[in-house]
């Protein structure tokens, strides 16, 4: 070996490279094929006209030109917006304040700690069932909530169903948080701490000062995930309500389920897929550019 050449250009590590990639072919193949061929044909799919067992006729955009006529589209997209406002600030509100809770080794910290992920590897299927006779009107929430004069089923009313749908995704989501950020702040040293607290500096000032810094880059991708799942809801509503009542709760996923596999018009399924999959990377880049700037 030349004593000038680095290590990594080096005729041997390059084979030894170019040997790890042939390896990693077959997997970096499959990723691709099964990742990005499916968005590629739904968005080839999202300009035509199909149906069941029928053939393929071009359509253009003519498929977004309906969506953007269609009042159903609208219904779904300010259903998904409300639900991505609420669940998503509150899943890492959440979060936050109960990994600050458990973040230090005391008596029952793992117990608390499990008992708050917990929700998230639980079926949602299985929750949601339980969960839609709680908000009924013979549930205990229903009885619960009378006093205030909010009795009765949440889920059959158009004002409180979307409510009722944010609190169980908020409850299925804030272990996974918590855990991301609990992580992250095993990272802060116990000392710094201590001396800012004989400092006298008060809670607010050690969080902002010293601990916010180190998890704003978990907050961040924990943003971009609870964004993305929230608008992508689908399961807790088909369980729960089913778009329901009057579509008060008929999210985007929805349009896109019904238009897909109960209606079998592909196409326009395909369009409803796209427009998601835009707003998604829109807000997306918005969150990157205010938030993760400094991340």
């Amino acid at each position: 070996m030349r004593p000038d050449l680095p290590a990594k250009h080096t005729p041997l590590a390059r084979t030894d490279a170019r040997i790890g990639l042939l390896f990693v072919l077959p997997a970096l193949a499959l990723f691709l094929v099964f990742r990005f061929g499916p968005a590629l044909a739904g968005l080839a799919l999202s300009l035509f006209k199909s149906g069941v067992g029928g053939p393929l006729s071009w359509a253009g955009f003519s498929n977004f030109t309906r969506l953007a006529r269609d009042p159903a589209f609208w219904q779904a997209l300010s259903v998904t917006l409300v639900f991505v406002v609420f669940s998503a600030p509150i899943s890492l509100c959440l979060s936050t304040l109960l990994a600050l809770g458990v973040r230090r080794g005391f008596r029952g910290s793992r117990f608390f700690r499990s008992v708050f992920f917990l929700p998230f590897i639980t079926s949602l299927a299985l929750v949601g069932s339980v969960l839609k006779w709680i908000f009924s009107t013979e549930g205990p929430w229903s009885d619960l909530m009378a006093p205030f004069g909010l009795g009765g089923s949440w889920l059959a009313s158009t004002v409180l169903v979307m409510p009722a749908v944010i609190v169980v995704g908020v409850w299925s989501r804030f272990g996974y948080g918590m855990l991301i950020l609990v992580a992250a702040l095993q990272e802060v040293p116990l000392d710094l701490e201590e001396a800012a607290l004989m400092d006298g500096a008060g809670a607010w000032s050690r969080f902002r000062h010293i601990l916010l810094p180190t998890i704003r880059p978990a907050l961040f991708f924990l943003a971009v995930i609870e964004v993305t799942f929230a608008f992508q809801v689908f399961d807790v509503i088909y369980v729960m309500t089913s778009g329901g009542p009057a579509n008060a709760s008929y999210s985007m996923v929805f349009l896109l389920y019904d238009q897909g596999f109960r209606y079998s018009d592909y196409g326009y399924a395909a369009a409803a897929g796209v427009a998601l999959f835009v707003m998604t990377l829109v807000v997306a880049l918005i969150q990157r550019l205010f938030l993760g700037r400094r991340s």
